[in-house]
């Protein structure tokens, strides 16, 4: 599922598309990292593990762009707890 990731550049944000729904993560661009704001995951969709998917895809996105990441939302902050593979994105 984190292929279909996308950086929507226009919202300032990253969107997954499933089941005609759109979860997305809102982002604050800075010269060299993403600030991640919010996570939103619609409610039809939420506890199947959308929200992990659409920011496992916004940081292969991050990695790719040679950018760092910022936790500014807890989901955020608690996901990369959990997969310290991911610890080189922080700056």
């Amino acid at each position: 599922m984190a292929a279909s990731v996308r950086d929507n550049k226009d919202r300032s944000r990253f969107e997954l598309d499933v089941g005609g729904e759109v979860a997305f993560a809102n982002y604050l661009l800075t010269p060299s990292a993403i600030i991640i704001t919010h996570t939103e995951t619609p409610r039809a969709l939420r506890g199947r593990g959308i929200a992990s998917e659409l920011i496992k895809g916004a940081l292969e996105i991050i990695r790719r762009d040679g950018r760092k990441v910022i936790a500014g939302c807890g989901f955020v902050v608690d996901y990369l707890d959990r997969h310290p593979e991911h610890a080189d994105l922080m700056p």
